[in-house]
């Protein structure tokens, strides 16, 4: 009897399956149907209020935590180019970094960018960000709250907006670190990104994305290649040039010492991770993602973004050597840096300008910014600011060009670009350059000469990155000069 117990069993199977099969079959036709009677229905534009609403906030969270893992990049680029000695505080200043971003941003910044707006200048001050209080009813399960919460216009939790807005306020005070390395003291790094995360970046944010004076001028940034990327590089140029060389870094002859990175593996990683939260960072920048509009858009964006970063990588290999006398892997990887900064400014760019398509564009304006970042690497040690990571050419120099190349392929106008790329520029230096002179001033911006040729894993933090290693202090010799110690 087993055995005809099988028999059925397998016969029930099969008739289940082709029951199951002529359904869907069914439901097939009967669509097509609908489909074709009603094309209407086949192109509809988006879904209804609730979905889109969660749809909406979904996506801010997870492109949010996308460009959150940006921090890893980061960390991973600067720790690889920095000497072994230092890996270990560029550890804990990238952590240190975020968790101020995120509560600065969340007790000052996010109403100094968003509030209020105040002449078009800054935004109402306000102490913390929370859930509106709309939000704060549906979770206690009032009676009409999912419809005030639908109906306030926004499309998106509040809170999943806050988190999008904080994680690239940290990817600007990112940049700092890395220009920084390797001289600057923990504790006045970590003020100055206060003050950056608190102060200074929402102030640029409101003028601009809070609805302020550039807004109203027409200044396009669609995800920040100045608002974000220019910022950090324009503190990381003024911190530089207050806390001075590395030591030995530049010789009284002339001569340029070389430094390498420690960890050429660790950095190109870094820079795949950052290639990788790019696409959350500008996808992300979409806003919304509740219709076919939405999606076909952000498509668009992240495909530009890709290009960009491709052509910048390719781009500065292929320039590396006449201008750094080698084909430079380093110059590769922050080319693709440089790309992905610049097309941040218009990754949206679709239709085609002066005969050339939309996606062609991407790839000449990441090209171009490879081709500034590159030749920027060597203008920084003609004019001897040490950079460890090359933030300065990768940021801000591409960042400026790519907020000037949105008037020529995204529809924004020239003399307004100029105006925010100049006025961001002037503001941002200015403020940063006197925050880092009362900084040297007060706390002190630089190691001792003891610590940094020691390193500052063991001078300042007491522990190594590479404990098994011998640790072997450089003996510089005078006349290649340095900074002395404070």
């Amino acid at each position: 009897m087993p055995a005809v117990s099988t028999v059925l069993s397998g016969l029930v199977r099969v008739l289940s399956r082709r029951r199951l099969a002529a359904i869907l079959a069914a439901t097939g036709l009967a669509t097509a149907v609908v489909l074709l009677a009603r094309p209407a229905v086949a192109n509809a534009a988006g879904v209804g209020e609730e979905t889109s609403f969660v749809l909406n906030t979904f996506a801010f969270l997870i492109w949010g935590a996308l460009v959150m893992w940006m921090c890893a990049g980061f960390t991973m680029l600067e720790s690889g180019s920095v000497r072994t000695k230092n890996a270990s505080m560029i550890c804990l200043k990238n952590i240190g970094l975020y968790s101020i971003a995120g509560l600065a941003y969340f007790f000052v910044g996010y109403n100094l960018m968003y509030g209020d707006n105040l002449g078009g200048a800054i935004g109402s001050p306000g102490f913390m960000y929370l859930p509106s209080g709309d939000e704060l009813d549906l979770l206690a399960g009032k009676d009409g709250a999912l419809s005030a919460v639908l109906g306030d216009g926004a499309g998106y939790s509040v809170m999943s907006d806050w988190f999008f807005q904080m994680v690239f306020v940290a990817t600007a005070a990112s940049i700092v670190s890395g220009a920084l390395a390797e001289r600057v003291k923990i504790w006045s790094f970590l003020l100055f990104t206060l003050l950056l995360t608190a102060i200074i970046y929402p102030i640029v944010g409101a003028w601009t994305w809070g609805g302020g004076w550039l807004a109203d001028m027409g200044f396009k940034d669609f995800a920040g290649s100045t608002i974000v990327h220019s910022v950090g590089g324009w503190a990381a140029l003024a911190g530089a040039m207050v806390v001075g060389p590395r030591l030995g870094k530049f010789r009284r002859d002339g001569t340029v010492r070389p430094s390498p990175p420690s960890n050429i593996l660790v950095v190109t990683l870094g820079v795949l991770i950052l290639w990788l939260g790019w696409f959350g960072f500008n996808g992300g920048s979409q806003l919304a993602l509740s219709s076919a509009l939405d999606a076909v858009a952000m498509s668009i964006v992240l495909v530009n973004t890709n290009l960009a970063a491709a052509a910048g990588v390719i781009t500065a290999l292929a320039i590396s050597r006449p201008i750094l006398g080698r084909i430079d892997l380093f110059a590769g990887l922050n080319g693709a840096i440089a790309g992905l900064v610049s097309i941040t400014a218009a990754p949206d760019i679709a239709d085609p300008v002066g005969g050339i398509p939309g996606h062609l564009w991407a790839v000449i304006i990441g090209a171009v910014g490879s081709a500034i970042c590159v030749s920027g690497l060597k203008l920084m040690e003609k004019v001897k600011v040490d950079d460890v990571v090359g933030a300065v050419p990768a940021h801000l120099f591409a960042g400026a060009w790519g907020t000037i190349a949105a008037s020529i392929a995204g529809g924004a106008k020239f003399h307004i670009q100029l105006l925010g790329v100049v006025a961001i520029g002037a503001f941002v230096f200015l403020v940063s350059w006197t925050l880092w002179q009362l900084l040297e001033r007060t706390l002190g911006v630089r190691v001792s000469r003891q610590v940094e040729q020691l390193g500052q894993d063991a001078g300042e933090l007491g522990m190594e990155s590479y404990p098994e290693f011998v640790l072997m202090p450089e003996d510089l010799d005078e006349e290649e000069g340095g900074e002395e110690e404070n």
